[in-house]
């Protein structure tokens, strides 16, 4: 019977209490880092519109450089081979009718996972 006893008092192992601490540091870990992972994405979804805007920017200068500047420049004419522009999957972007232009461009873009709306310029600057 006394070998028993000393047995369990040599046995190593987590006791309760400092399993509930580990707990409890994991979920404050977790909750400070899951919003952040939040705002993370956010900025990689209006990154990527910005890209996208600024992509079929350099395709339309390209078109313009090929053509005369006051020809119209479309997204179907930027996604010819030619002008390499490549939308990405969740991107929305538009040429405005009427500023298809080279001295007078507006394009918009926005990510299907922001609410965020970006526009770019004749000069090329995205607000």
């Amino acid at each position: 019977m006394l070998s028993k006893i000393s047995q369990a008092k040599n046995e190593k192992g987590f006791t309760l209490i400092e399993l509930l601490i580990v707990i409890a540091i994991i979920g404050i870990l977790a909750a400070i880092a899951i919003p952040q992972f939040s705002q993370y994405k956010l900025r990689m979804y209006n990154s990527d519109a910005k890209a996208n805007l600024h992509n079929i920017y350099l395709a339309c200068k390209a078109y313009w450089a090929d053509n005369a500047g006051s020809d119209a420049c479309s997204v179907a004419i930027a996604k010819q081979t030619s002008y390499g522009y490549i939308q990405s999957a969740n991107v929305e972007v538009t040429v405005t009718s009427g500023t298809d232009t080279e001295t007078d461009f507006e394009a918009t873009a926005s990510h299907s996972g922001s609410s965020t709306t970006y526009t770019v310029d004749e000069s090329g600057a995205i607000s």
